[in-house]
């Protein structure tokens, strides 16, 4: 019997960039899966949770946890929210009677995208076709929290006429940060500044990465600055589900 796969849909996914989504579903049913999306999820809680609102993120995680009983596994395509399900859950619940041991086991179904594709089902390429050169932005949350940088790049390296390309450094910060790019808009975008100036130095034609918030805050500030630099979520390139040449977000409507 196929696993039953719960796509946590994401609130930017959901409201900015469904392509995302559909991407994901499809990369999820190609690896064996059936994929569900139940109608009760809404926002993680992150949040609230980052703002200091535990309360509120605990409404949020209860709603999310009971939207998605009866999956085997709970998939995200973002490392930021599989990183809240996964680990600030059991976190906001310790010490709370029976409802803990209700999250704890919920957590440990959750996995961020190309992580399931790779150590879950054990899928090594995806048949997907892309003619160019790509660096990949590990996303701060995917890569600090839940340790995932090999996943995306050894699926991207199988795409037929990919070239994948690193930056000089892989691991620092985007600019974003949620809240922190509304409250610290200065430095948020001396940080994009740098982060931009060091994925342009392979002359890659697509940067990747496995967070749309990350890929939208490095897109818009792309776009103020005039360079053209594409930005999309892995999970496009993986399913095949991207225009080659890739174009960038804002540019559709131009064509």
């Amino acid at each position: 019997m196929k696993p039953r796969v719960g796509l946590f849909v994401t609130c930017l996914v959901d409201l900015m960039r469904p392509s995302v989504g559909f991407a994901a579903a499809r990369l999820i049913e190609e690896a064996g899966c059936v994929v569900v999306v139940p109608a009760g999820q809404t926002c993680c809680g992150q949040p609230a949770y980052n703002a200091g609102d535990p309360e509120t993120a605990r409404d949020l995680a209860l709603q999310t946890v009971r939207a998605f009983e009866g999956c085997d596994f709970v998939v995200a395509p973002s490392g930021s929210c599989a990183a809240m399900l996964r680990i600030h859950y059991p976190a906001l619940f310790k010490g709370r009677g029976g409802v803990e041991s209700e999250v704890e086991a919920f957590a440990g179904r959750v996995h961020e995208l190309t992580s399931f594709l790779v150590n879950v089902r054990h899928k090594t390429e995806t048949g997907a076709k892309f003619s160019g050169r790509v660096t990949h932005h590990d996303a701060c949350s995917g890569l600090r929290e839940l340790g995932i940088r090999s996943e995306p790049r050894q699926l991207l390296a199988a795409v037929e006429g990919l070239e994948l390309v690193e930056a000089r450094e892989v691991s620092p910060c985007c600019g974003f940060g949620g809240l922190f790019s509304v409250k610290y808009p200065e430095i948020s975008g001396a940080v994009a500044d740098r982060k931009i100036e060091d994925l342009r130095a392979p002359a890659a034609d697509l940067v990747t990465g496995g967070d749309l918030g990350c890929l939208m805050n490095l897109a818009g500030r792309l776009r103020r600055t005039g360079i053209h630099l594409p930005c999309r979520h892995v999970a496009e390139v993986l399913a095949g589900e991207l225009h080659d040449p890739p174009i960038a977000w804002g540019e559709e409507d131009a064509r």
